[in-house]
Formats: C-alpha cells, sequence, structure tokens
C-alpha cells in the first residue's frame, strides 16, 4: 500500500485522485504534482513504484505544507485573530459565520442544534 506523508493512498483509486486523500491537496494541486513527476494522471495507486513515489514525496516536500503542518497554520491563524480581537476572531470565538451570512435564519450547521424553549409549568391555581 502506497504510503505518502503518512496518510495510505487508496491502491484502486487513480492516482490523481489518490492524492487528494492528503489534507492541503485537491484534484488542480494532484494533476500539477503528476505532471511535475512525469505521471500519467490515469495510472493507479496500486501501479505506482518506489521511484514514482520517491518523486512524489519529494515534489509534495518541496511546494509546501500540507496535513499537520497545514492544519496547525490554520488553527494558529485562527487564533491569531481570536487573540487580536478582530471582528473575524469573535465570531470563530461565538461560533457564528465568519464570513458575512445571516443568521437570523439559517447558519445551522455553524451555530447547532436549536434549542428548544421549555415551557413553564403553571402553578396550580387556587379555588
Amino acid at each position: 500500500m502506497a504510503r505518502v506523508a503518512g496518510v495510505d493512498l487508496p491502491p484502486n483509486k487513480r492516482a490523481e485522485v489518490g492524492l487528494t486523500y492528503i489534507y492541503g491537496i485537491g484534484r488542480s494541486r494532484a494533476t500539477s504534482i503528476l505532471k511535475e513527476a512525469a505521471i500519467n494522471v490515469d495510472t493507479r495507486v496500486r501501479d505506482l513504484n518506489d521511484d514514482e513515489l520517491g518523486r512524489i514525496r519529494s515534489i509534495l516536500e518541496a511546494q509546501g505544507e500540507i496535513e499537520g503542518d497545514l492544519r496547525k497554520r490554520i488553527q494558529m491563524d485562527i487564533k491569531r485573530l481570536m487573540d487580536i480581537g478582530c471582528y473575524r476572531g469573535l465570531r470563530h470565538r461565538r461560533a457564528l459565520p465568519v464570513r458575512g451570512q445571516r443568521t437570523h435564519t439559517n447558519a445551522r450547521t455553524r451555530k447547532g442544534p436549536r434549542r428548544m424553549t421549555v415551557a413553564k409549568k403553571k402553578a396550580p391555581g387556587k379555588k
């Protein structure tokens, strides 16, 4: 099984699709990586030999952050926004939409399930 950047690539998928299992790599970046490594995009992951996998690894190291480093940088960026107290940081802190979406209705993904109002029991009436 091919292992690149700490991720097991699915053996039955095309190399272009298999690389997208790595966090930070989409279809266009995967295509450019394979083109730079001189590998056909239609090649299955199981058919890649050690030399080709080595070329992919070296290209990924040269290109920049993926997987853990990228996740860490994104979390640090969000933490920085919260620390400086800017509007985007406040929205992250309150778990509300950050990019200007409406919240009167919608935004359920970010806000979570609706909180139901609990009706108070009526006090026993005097006769």
